[in-house]
């Protein structure tokens, strides 16, 4: 996994431009988030690198005291109406950056999942995918496979990690900033009927 050490230096160098780039819109964000729900900063409990947990950083986007479940699973009303906003156009992820800074996370890697999501992190396991510390994008989430088939999901992981190389951990960073991959969804009315 010698690879991976080139990737944290690309890591560590891109999140401290991003962060320093980006304040502005962060302050903006901050403030805005605010004024939508009190507290505007989200941290939740997720699995990381050989399965240790760790706290992840985001942008609000659901009401205080929403169930603590994947994401496809949550109703899309339960999304306010400035979280939708940071959802479709991703800034509910910038504070990652400071994940990336800190080790936690890459900018590349498998997206981290709940401690709940006990098939998953299984399936996870067995295809070496803990391994490696969960990344914002990477080829399942460009290629708009989210958590709700964890063997797929487990699957294209495995097939991500074995296959990286320094092209594709750009190609899926760009991607993602140019619009590929539509996030974590949640449902929708229709699927819930």
């Amino acid at each position: 996994m010698h690879k991976f050490k080139l990737y944290r230096y690309f890591d560590i160098i891109f999140s401290v431009i991003g962060l320093l780039i980006g304040w502005p819109i962060l302050l903006v964000i901050l403030i805005m988030g605010f004024f939508d729900s009190r507290k505007p900063i989200f941290l939740q409990k997720r699995v990381g690198l050989y399965g240790r947990e760790f706290t992840l950083i985001k942008f609000r986007t659901m009401p205080i005291g929403t169930k603590s479940i994947a994401t496809h699973m949550v109703d899309a009303s339960s999304v306010t109406n400035f979280g939708a906003i940071l959802r479709k156009t991703k800034l509910d992820e910038l504070p990652q950056l400071i994940n990336v800074l800190c080790g936690d996370m890459s900018f590349v890697g498998p997206r981290p999942c709940l401690f709940n999501q006990l098939e998953l992190i299984n399936e996870r396991r067995k295809r070496g995918v803990l391994n490696v510390l969960p990344g914002i994008t990477g080829l399942a989430q460009v290629s708009n496979i989210d958590m709700s088939d964890p063997i797929l999901l487990a699957k294209i992981d495995q097939e991500m990690i074995n296959n990286l190389s320094v092209y594709q951990y750009f190609k899926y960073i760009f991607q993602t900033v140019s619009g590929s991959g539509a996030g974590d969804k949640v449902k929708n009315k229709e699927d819930i009927e």
